[in-house]
């Protein structure tokens, strides 16, 4: 049956999470619930490669309306994003089986991990604006738990604040899509945007409000300003496991909305050169520059992180608002690589926190010491988020930059580039220092401090999952040619 895959890599994870919380002979011992969750997020894994490697199909499940069908589709965009999901899921599910250890409820913990996967996975298959949106929203819920999982005063706190920002941007998201469904050719997704630019029932000044509300909205979930503030009070409260797929992965869902309301339904040219596209590029370099700067007077490892990714997002939506194919290409690439970086310094970061308890900063001196293999791969990613050569950061930025210099977007022509220089050297002062005083002692002091003695590198299962990540940066970073021809070719579609 055409189309089965595409139910098949929702159901599963979502059948898989109602299994935990409703058979109990699978919570029997901890080792019978980890086995269980991995072969989920392995199934899921070989489930997207075959929808990955299928024929575009597109499935209705009900109709609404004729207007409002809720449908699945798998075309070059759904397949980037839910590749990229499942991927950086199942790796940092995996390193959550010893992590966890020293937490409590593991089988909420695994319920919502394993539901908010199908959440994903349905939102990267949506074919149409109200299946996104209905999955986008069930997506912010079902996470919001994972958030809260430690149940201290300050998670509840962080969780609130998760969610009332992430509704007020789904809200704005809706008032697009209530004003946008009956000014388009087709409910389902068009490559190229399929709005009626020449029969609007409202004026095109109108529809421009209405565009730039809407996207804001959705950017909520990617952390841009002005709708970035729970982000660094959400990410650092959750476990690492769950603080790296809400960074490297959660802030993409928003992403992935905008990507598909510009490229899908409003169209590119229906912004391009007008007030809208500055607004949204202006947005964006204002939270690039302002993460970086949070991020460098932040001294709590994993808040400092959170900040970083509010900055490094941003990357992604600046390539995505220049709205140029070799750009878009490069923000396609920094999807990819932030991913692998955040997932990987969070992890790394839990990983200290697990060994040693430290979550600061000004704590790590001489810890590299003790935890080489660990702070190596944290300087390897910490070196590939400034964007230096050969690691996967330089080339994403590289084509972001190189894209906005020539696509004449007036002033953001050579302000997007001077913005990313700045923050890359932002981004430097924030992560190398911590990196270069873990291997050599209190920089400025007489005689390094060495508090930890023993060697402190965890077993296997938390540490392979960050080298994958580790290794992954730089055989991508130094053979990048089959990413950026699929990319390539999936922008010029678009346009």
């Amino acid at each position: 049956m055409e189309g089965i895959l595409l139910l098949v890599a929702i159901l599963l994870p979502a059948v898989g999470s109602l299994m935990l919380v409703f058979l109990p002979w699978l919570n029997q011992s901890r080792k019978d619930r980890n086995i269980f969750v991995a072969a989920i997020m392995l199934l899921e894994c070989l489930v997207v490669l075959f929808v990955a490697f299928d024929a575009q199909r597109t499935i209705v499940l009900f109709e609404m309306t004729k207007q409002l069908p809720i449908a699945l589709r798998s075309d070059g965009t759904s397949r980037v994003f839910s590749a990229v999901m499942v991927l950086m899921w199942t790796i940092s599910g995996f390193y959550s089986f010893e992590y966890m250890k020293h937490e409590q409820n593991e089988k909420t913990y695994y319920a919502f991990y394993l539901m908010t996967l199908a959440a994903l996975m349905a939102l990267s298959l949506s074919g149409t604006m109200v299946t996104m949106y209905l999955f986008f929203e069930f997506m912010t819920l079902i996470s919001v738990p994972l958030v809260l999982h430690s149940r201290t005063k300050e998670a509840v706190a962080a969780g609130i604040k998760y969610l009332i920002y992430s509704v007020a941007g789904a809200t704005m998201g809706l008032l697009g899509i209530f004003m946008l469904t009956p000014n388009i050719s087709s409910p389902y997704f068009v490559e190229g945007g399929s709005l009626l630019v020449d029969n609007l029932n409202i004026s095109t000044t109108g529809m421009q409000v209405i565009v730039l509300i809407t996207i804001i909205g959705f950017a909520t979930k990617a952390g841009m300003f002005p709708m970035h503030g729970w982000l660094p009070t959400a990410h650092p409260v959750a476990p690492a496991p769950a603080s790296a797929v809400l960074s490297g992965v959660i802030t993409k869902a928003g992403v992935l909305a905008i990507f598909r309301m510009i490229f899908y339904v409003i169209g590119p040219d229906f912004i391009r050169g007008n007030w809208v596209q500055w607004t949204l590029l202006g947005c964006a370099a204002i939270t690039v520059f302002m993460g970086s700067i949070l991020a460098l007077r932040e001294k709590v490892l994993k808040k400092r992180l959170a900040y970083s990714s509010v900055s490094q997002v941003s990357y992604v939506l600046s390539g995505l608002f220049i709205l140029d194919t070799m750009a878009l290409n490069g923000a396609l690439l920094q999807i990819v690589f932030h991913a692998l970086t955040k997932d990987a310094l969070f992890l790394c970061a839990g990983t200290i926190i697990y060994k040693t308890g430290v979550t600061r900063v000004d704590e790590m001196q001489s810890i590299g010491k003790s935890m080489p293999w660990t702070m190596w791969m944290f300087t390897i990613c910490a070196i590939s988020l400034v964007g230096i050569p050969p690691l996967g950061g330089f080339i994403a930025k590289w084509y972001i930059a190189e894209g906005a210099l020539i696509s004449g977007t007036e002033v953001y022509s050579w302000l997007i580039p001077i913005v990313l220089l700045v923050s890359a050297m932002l981004t430097a002062g924030y992560l190398l220092p911590p990196a270069v005083s873990a291997f050599f002692g209190g920089m400025g002091q007489s005689e390094p401090v060495n508090q930890f003695k023993e060697k402190l590198d965890p077993a296997p299962i938390m540490t392979v999952p960050v080298l994958i990540l580790t290794l992954a940066i730089a055989v991508l970073g130094i053979f990048p040619g089959q990413m950026i021809e699929a990319f390539t070719a999936l922008a010029n579609s678009l346009f």
